[in-house]
Order: C-alpha cells, then sequence, then structure tokens
C-alpha cells in the first residue's frame, strides 16, 4: 500500500502512478473553491457592516417644521367672469321689420340713445286710422248732442214724447263713450308709432347685438342686451360642499389680466338650486371699488377664505402618531425628543390642524415619527420648501 502525507487516499490497485495521485487532487481542489468563494463574500459583508453601522451613541438625523400659528383658515379660488349686477336684454314693444341698428357691442349709451329703429310705416296708418276715428266720433257726439238739447226743451214745453226724449239720451251717451274710445285709440297708436324707436332706458354699455337691419321681430324679441352702469359682480359656481361656509368667509376678486391688484368682494346673492348639469350653484359676488379697468366679460378669480376664531397650526399627516392615547407629535427640544399631546381640529388631505399641545416656535419631527423613541438624542434638518 502507498502511503504519504494525505493518509485518506489509498490507492484501489497496484496500478497506482504519480498522474493519477495528481488528478485526484485537482478534483477536490475544484470542488472546495465555491465554498471558500460564499465564505469571502460573508467577511467581506462583515466588514463593510462594521464600517458603516452608527457607534452606539450617536444622535439620529431628523427633518423638522417650526411651528407657526396663523387664524386664516382654509382657502380655495373659483373661476368666472366679470358681469355687471343689471343687464337688459332691449326689444322692441311692436313687432316689425328692423331698417336700422344705431349700436354695436362696446357701444356706451345713455337714457334715451336710439338703439334701433323699425320700417314705421304700418304704425303711422294705424295712428291716421284712429285719428280719423276720433274726428268721426267727434262729429257723432256733436249731433246727439244738439238732438238731446232740442228734445230737452220740446219735453220741457209737454211737445216731445219721454220715450223719445230718453233715446235721444242714449245716443248722446254712446257718442260721449265712442268718443272717448277713439281718443284712447288715437293715443295708444301715437304711443306704438314712438315704439319704431328702440332707445336705452339706462346708462351703461351694449355687451351683446341679437338682430340685424331686414330682420322681422315679434313684439319683445331681444335685439341688444345693455349692461347698466354701476355695480360690478364676479360670477362663480359653488360646490355644494362651501354652501354652508360661503356666507361666513372673506371674499377677494383678481384679475387675470392683472393680479397683481385684489379688490375686495361681498357675496350679494346665491342661487338656492344647483344647476342640473353641473350640480354647482351659482353665486354672485359685488367687486368694491372696481373701477374701468374691471371690464365686462373679464376673467375673475374669487377667492374665498374661511374665518376661524381659534388659532391653529398646519403640520404635515406623516408628523401625527397615536399610539392608542390620542394624537401627539415628537418635539425637540435642546437635542432631545419629547412626545408631546396635542388636540387636532381637523385633518384634510395634506395636513392637520393643530389648536393646542405646542406653541409657537417649536420644532417638531415630521418624517419617520413611527421609528423614535421619547429621550433619543437627535441633530435636526429643516424640511425642504
Amino acid at each position: 500500500m502507498f502511503m504519504s502525507k494525505h493518509a485518506f487516499f489509498r490507492p484501489e490497485s497496484d496500478d497506482f502512478s504519480f498522474s493519477t495521485f495528481i488528478s485526484h487532487h485537482r478534483g477536490a481542489a475544484r470542488s472546495w473553491r465555491p465554498l471558500l468563494a460564499v465564505f469571502g463574500a460573508a467577511l467581506l459583508l462583515a466588514g463593510c457592516q462594521a464600517e458603516t453601522a452608527p457607534a452606539p451613541g450617536a444622535d439620529r438625523l431628523v427633518q423638522i417644521q417650526r411651528v407657526t400659528f396663523e387664524t386664516a383658515g382654509a382657502s380655495r379660488e373659483f373661476v368666472g367672469t366679470v358681469r355687471a349686477r343689471h343687464e337688459t336684454d332691449l326689444g322692441f314693444r311692436v313687432g316689425g321689420k328692423i331698417v336700422a341698428r344705431v349700436v354695436n357691442v362696446g357701444d356706451r349709451v345713455q337714457i334715451g340713445d336710439v338703439i334701433a329703429r323699425l320700417d314705421p310705416q304700418d304704425l303711422r296708418l294705424q295712428a291716421e286710422s284712429a285719428s280719423a276715428e276720433l274726428a268721426a266720433a267727434t262729429s257723432s257726439l256733436s249731433q246727439a248732442s244738439a238732438d238731446l238739447q232740442r228734445y230737452e226743451i220740446l219735453k220741457g214745453r209737454g211737445f216731445a214724447p219721454i220715450s223719445e226724449f230718453d233715446r235721444r239720451k242714449s245716443a248722446n251717451d254712446e257718442a260721449e263713450g265712442r268718443l272717448a274710445r277713439a281718443q284712447r285709440s288715437l293715443e295708444l297708436a301715437r304711443n306704438q308709432l314712438g315704439y319704431a324707436e328702440l332707445k336705452a332706458d339706462a346708462d351703461g354699455v351694449i355687451t351683446t347685438t341679437l338682430a340685424e337691419p331686414g330682420q322681422v321681430v315679434s313684439i319683445g324679441q331681444p335685439v341688444a342686451r345693455l349692461a347698466h352702469k354701476g355695480e360690478k359682480e364676479a360670477i362663480v359656481s359653488l360646490p355644494e360642499t362651501w354652501l354652508s361656509e360661503v356666507r361666513d368667509s372673506n371674499a377677494t376678486v383678481t384679475l387675470w389680466s392683472d393680479r397683481e391688484r385684489r379688490y375686495q368682494a361681498r357675496l350679494r346673492e346665491l342661487s338656492p338650486q344647483a344647476d342640473p348639469a353641473t350640480r354647482t350653484y351659482a353665486a354672485r359676488f359685488t367687486i368694491a371699488d372696481a373701477d374701468e379697468r374691471v371690464a365686462f366679460g373679464m376673467t375673475a378669480t374669487v377667492t374665498l377664505e374661511r374665518v376661524r376664531e381659534t388659532p391653529v397650526a398646519k403640520l404635515p399627516l406623516s408628523a401625527v402618531l397615536n399610539h392608542g392615547g390620542g394624537p401627539a407629535v415628537y418635539v425637540v427640544a435642546d437635542g432631545t425628543l419629547a412626545l408631546q399631546p396635542v388636540q387636532v381640529a381637523a385633518f384634510t388631505e395634506k395636513a392637520a390642524h393643530v389648536t393646542s399641545g405646542i406653541k409657537d416656535g417649536d420644532s417638531v419631527v415630521t418624517l419617520g415619527v413611527q421609528k423614535l423613541e421619547a429621550g433619543l438624542r437627535v441633530r435636526t434638518v429643516g424640511a425642504r420648501e
């Protein structure tokens, strides 16, 4: 039997040679290579962890936010348009064919200015007919009155029967009625002739024209829209979530053309019924001190800000935790964490509104609060804007 320093190897035959021995050792080395690689990687990882792990007692790094209490509540912007408080659709009080429209969109008019004219021919004929009817009624009354006077004299002398006198008196009364009716008809015909000219009933600006010359219009059909001079309003649509608070909110208006200037506004009208298509409620806000720069039709942004009696501090939702005893936050004082219970008035999509438990200037941890403990030494970094 062949003996060497590798006592575990025994040749199975007398044909053993040196080449066989070398081949056996090469196979054993290949079988150990994977184990050696795994062992080396484990040593390398342990060394890296030992280098990167914080030393015992090192301060943790936390993100903080300074507490600021404010009385301003939640605010929201609504986009609408500038309109006049009073707008009138002007239309003729008689029907006919338009022969002229004097004004255009944007023209400023005063009371009595002509907006449009109708063809007056038919109206003039009606007035002439009423005038002729009045003349006939006047003549009939004169004749009936003269007959009545003669029969009254004859009746007094006993030469006229009472029945004939009564008939003459009835004829006279009827003639008086015809005359009064003819006078009213003539007055109405003359008024209608005057209605052939459509005139402005207030100072203002023409915002829309709705008819053109040559068009036949009916009584009351709109021809132009007049925005009255005076108060200007911003009209917006409000969701139902703001209905209960819009009357107690501060309103301001800014124009898209001049965003630097802000106008105070006041809610004047709130629709009691939602629009069937949008399910929103129309609200009209009177713009205080609106000057010429506030033009009709401009895009206006109405900002509503809820008024709070109790100041609140807005903190990120990630700053508040609850271990079963109510909401609390971690406050950093002298580099040490303290768990501070707080009162939360409301939670919104992005913030918690805290009313008490903390004060102005406190440093509150805003991230990773679930992994912290009271009394832990920390280093702070401000939150990104």
